[in-house]
């Protein structure tokens, strides 16, 4: 089977200015680090860049799976598990949970981490909890069309948004078929080849 793949904006704003005051920033490499970063040469404050985290649920009900139809960019009208940035101030539970709750607008309960999915190329974690639905109270939020409970056999595979919930999903299923329900961890280096 050949898994669709998502296309991702790597463009943003590149980071000029010191947030603390003002001056233009240097990329370079600051004392007893590795790794370039941007260095403001009027202050001296670092201005670090790092991975985010995605953090998201895979919300069940008696065996289906709950997704969210996207209403927003990348991949408008697509299928995805609730998922999104995680705050500061939360945890990674309480965030997957916000998550589905912005997105599905369903409650989950019981959370389980279950996938992590390092993609470095585009500086970001994915972080995936099994979860159980609290009940059948849900609806689309803001960032989704439609949402709605699939069996597996139901799943639309082909209408999948992003190549780490397609991962996250296959696994899911995978541990159900054996009866037992593990941690997964992979990585992703460089986009996958539809």
């Amino acid at each position: 089977m050949t898994l669709p793949t998502a296309p991702f904006n790597l463009q943003r704003p590149a980071l000029t200015h010191c947030s603390n005051c003002g001056a233009v920033l240097e990329s370079r490499v600051p004392p007893g680090d590795g790794h370039h970063r941007l260095v403001c040469p009027a202050c001296g404050t670092i201005h670090y860049e790092n991975p985010k985290l995605i953090v998201g649920c895979l919300p069940v009900w008696e065996g289906k799976l709950l997704l969210c139809r996207r209403a927003i960019e990348p991949r408008y009208g697509y299928w995805t598990l609730p998922a999104g940035f995680m705050e500061n101030g939360e945890t990674t539970a309480d965030g997957a949970a916000r998550e589905t709750l912005e997105e599905a607008g369903a409650q989950v309960n019981n959370l389980v981490p279950f996938s992590i999915i390092d993609v470095s190329y585009v500086h970001q974690v994915h972080f995936f909890f099994l979860a159980d639905l609290a009940n059948l109270d849900f609806s689309p939020g803001e960032e989704s069309l439609e949402v709605r409970l699939f069996a597996e056999e139901e799943i639309p595979w082909s209408e999948l948004a992003f190549y780490t919930v397609i991962e996250t999903m296959h696994l899911y299923y995978e541990d159900r078929k054996a009866g037992k329900y593990g941690f997964h961890n992979l990585q992703l280096r460089a986009k996958p080849v539809p």
